[in-house]
Parts: structure tokens; sequence; C-alpha cells
């Protein structure tokens, strides 16, 4: 049987597998329904010392249903597909929704709502050539260890990991939408030690692609582990102060995924988001964009349709720095009086809500290294634990790691240290540099923040 003919008949038994959920909810006393169906499949091997230390492999298949009744919902999952199974499933999901408190906001897409599209043609979401072995991955892990150790200075290895995934699913629902769509994941990761005791350091490299041809080489992504680790030897605490702070490429994404967070419609509709408030007010600097693209060809977090059946959609998020609108699906749409942005999301045991796909902020026209001259004394963040994040007033502060900045450039590397300031106030500061990566579902580059607290020695 050809790899086509596997994959047709995958799709076939999941959309059936959907169709038979919505019949048993309508036969439970459904007034609405929507199934979900994913089939999915993983592998992930871990070296150490040269040799395998852990593999794992998982296949299945899951369901999960969501029964609406006089505006009350609930959602239930299982793995066991026999019909017995389904019909006791369903009929739990609808005893469950009575229960359930009434939201006049619930309820499927009209079926003129619903996009046009069923599948993810032209996408090229997944890779279409034969998935990697085991022997592969365990291949792809042990080059990555060993150009991480070739590096002088790197003690050892705590994890070298090469790792694939691919997942089928299928949604359907009573309006009459059915759909499905297959996606892939290739990742390879190493993580390095440097030193011992207590001055030991660590730090890592990683990358998740969904082909493998646009993967790095394992070797570059294992010396890029050491380099980075190398880097940090010698951390010290920085002083305490307020400076201006460079939020390195590598987690820059983490300070606009705070602005994403505070415009999603589900914390706007409760009142808990610091922007609830700042539609069509300036959000970032003026020329500055936030773009969301769920359509980008070969790019991760990419879909068709929504959880809801709704077309998906380029639109901006902030536009020449001013916000121009929330991340809505139907529920929080209707609360807040706006259309759903096409944004839903679901998971077997949850029912819809907002969330975003591929982001990408404008990025600036000076390099990294020009912004950090342009700092003179501060910060460079490349690490990032913790969070401490009032969502109604937008105070910030997180555990920090990086390196200090003098006279415009790096003078030594630096840990145990914490950053705060508020996020309204940071994000209208930002200077972005045009250090931004592709294939990342957020395409974010470096960015400089003027004024914040830093608390180190």
């Amino acid at each position: 049987m050809s790899g086509n003919d596997t994959h047709d008949n995958a799709t076939t038994k999941l959309r059936n597998l959907a169709e038979v959920l919505l019949d048993a909810a309508r036969r439970a006393g459904a007034d609405q329904a929507d199934a979900l169906a994913i089939r999915g499949h993983s592998i992930s091997i871990d070296v150490r010392g040269g040799a395998l230390e852990h593999a794992d492999s998982a296949d299945g298949t899951e369901i999960g249903l969501r029964v609406l009744v006089g505006g009350r919902q609930a959602c239930v999952s299982g793995s066991d597909h026999d019909q017995a199974t389904i019909d006791a499933m369903a009929s739990r999901a609808v005893a469950m929704a009575r229960e359930a408190p009434v939201d006049d906001m619930l309820g499927l897409a009209d079926p003129d709502q619903l996009g046009p599209r069923r599948d993810a043609q032209g996408l090229q979401i997944a890779d279409d050539l034969p998935d990697p072995t085991p022997a592969g991955l365990q291949d792809m892990a042990l080059r990555t260890e060993a150009a991480t150790l070739s590096q002088p200075g790197i003690s050892q290895v705590e994890a070298a990991n090469a790792s694939f995934s691919r997942r089928q699913l299928w949604i359907a629902a009573s309006n009459g939408f059915s759909g499905g769509y297959e996606r892939s994941t290739h990742v390879i990761s190493a993580v390095a030690i440097t030193g011992e005791g207590l001055g030991m350091e660590r730090d890592y490299a990683a990358e998740s692609r969904v082909w493998a041809s646009d993967l790095p080489q394992p070797e570059e992504i294992g010396r890029l582990a050491a380099e980075r680790t190398l880097a940090r030897a010698g951390s010290r605490k920085p002083p305490t102060g307020a400076f201006p702070i460079l939020f390195d490429r590598r987690v820059s994404a983490s300070l606009i995924g705070h602005l994403l967070g505070a415009v999603n419609g589900a914390a706007v509709a409760r009142g808990a988001s610091w922007l609830r408030d700042a539609l069509d007010q300036p959000m970032l600097p003026a020329g500055m964009d936030l773009i969301e693209d769920p359509l980008k060809p070969r790019y991760p977090a990419s879909r068709p349709f929504d959880a809801e059946g709704l077309e998906t959609r380029s639109r901006a998020i902030v536009r020449d720095g001013i916000l121009q609108g929330w991340t809505l699906d139907l529920a929080t749409g209707r609360k807040l009086g706006m259309a759903s942005t096409g944004s839903a999301a679901r998971g077997l045991t949850s029912a819809p809500s907002p969330t975003i796909s591929n982001i990408a902020l404008t990025s600036g026209r000076q390099s990294r290294d020009d912004l950090i001259a342009d700092m003179g004394r501060g910060l460079v963040v490349t690490s990032m634990l913790g969070a401490s994040i009032n969502d109604t007033t937008g105070d910030y502060s997180r555990g920090a790691a990086g390196f200090w900045v003098e006279n415009g450039q790096i003078a030594y590397p630096v840990n145990e240290c914490t950053i705060a300031g508020n996020l309204r106030d940071m994000l209208m500061t930002l200077r972005a540099a045009n250090d931004a990566l592709p294939w990342r579902t957020a395409e974010v580059p470096s960015l400089l923040v003027e004024g914040m607290t830093v608390a180190g020695a």
C-alpha cells in the first residue's frame, strides 16, 4: 500500500469517527454539536555519552465531542472508538451540559459564516517525505552531541534530542462543516554544560521545522549550543538600577506574547486585560506593525480554517503602532459585539477559545550590535524564568540572565537578576533590530526597551 493510500485511509477513518460522534450527540438530545478526531504519531530519541539514553514512541487516535443544549455546553473525550463507548460519551456529555450554567453567547457558526476551505492544500504544513526512522533520529542526535562536545570548554552535554511528530485531524459539526488536515514537526535540540559545582553554567540550542529539509544541520545546532554555553562562563550579578534592556531575539517573542495575551478576546471580555480600553490607541511606536498570517506556507502554526470552521486570514493586530482589534472566536466576539477573527482553537476536552497563529513584528534597520552600542550601559537578556504579570495593570517582573553592557559593548555574562517595568510603557519605547529569524511561530527581532529596573547585586 502506498503512502498516499495510507494517508487517505486514515483521513477517511477520522472523518467517519467525527460523523459517528455527531450522530450519537443528536440521538442523545444535543441541540448542536461539534466533534474532533485526531490521529497522532511521534518518535523522540535522547542520546548521552555517545549512546542511546531514552527512546519514546507514541501512536494513537483520540476523539473529542462538544455538545450544546439550551445555551449550555460540555466537552468529553476518549480513545475507545466502539459504538457503545461513543454512545455513552454522547449521553454523558448531554447530561453534563444540562447541569452547566447558561451562556447565551454559545453556539456554532451559521452555515453562511463557514469558510470555503476543507483542507490545507497549498499550505505545505505536512512533510511529504517518508517519516524519519528511529535510527535516523538517533544518528542526528548523536551528531548534535558530538558537535557540542567538540568545542573546548564544554564539560558535558545534558541532553541531545531529535524528534518527529505527525498529526492528522478532522473537525465536523452539526452546522454542516466537515474538514481536516495533517501537520508534521521535526525538532533537533541540545543542552550543554560548562564548568563545575557553583561555577556550572548551561545553555541550549533548538530548531523546529515543518519540513526536514528546512532544518539546520545537527552540527550547526550542536555548535550553537556550545557557543552559547561557553559565553555564560563566569556569570555574576549585574548592578541594580534603571537601565535600558535589550531583549535578545531568543526571548523577545515573549514580550510580544504579553501583548497578544492582553488582546485576546477572552481576557478582554472578562475585564482581565491591561489593554481593555486601548482599542484604536497607540500601543507600539509609530511605523511598527504586528501582523498575524495563518496562511504562510511551511510555517508551524498555519491552518486553513479555525476550530469553528471559519476561514483564517491575514490581519493586522497593530498597524502603524495603533491597536486594531481583539483576537476573537465566535463566543467572545458575540460578548463584545464583534465578528470572530477566525481565531478559534480547541482541544479534545476543551471548548473553542481565541488563539494566535503565525505573527511577525516589523523589523528595524539597525543590527543587534548597533542597538547594544546605543545602549551605552545596560542589560542584554537571553533567557528568562518565572513571571509576575499583573493582568489588570500590566506590571511586569521576571527573572533574567544574559550579558552586561558597558560603553556599548558586552562586558560580562550575568545571572540571578530581576527585571521589572510596566508593559504598556515598555512597548511604547521599543526599538527593533533587523535580526528576526524565519520559520518561527513568532518572527520577532531583538528589542531594545528604555528605562527598566534591574535588580542585581
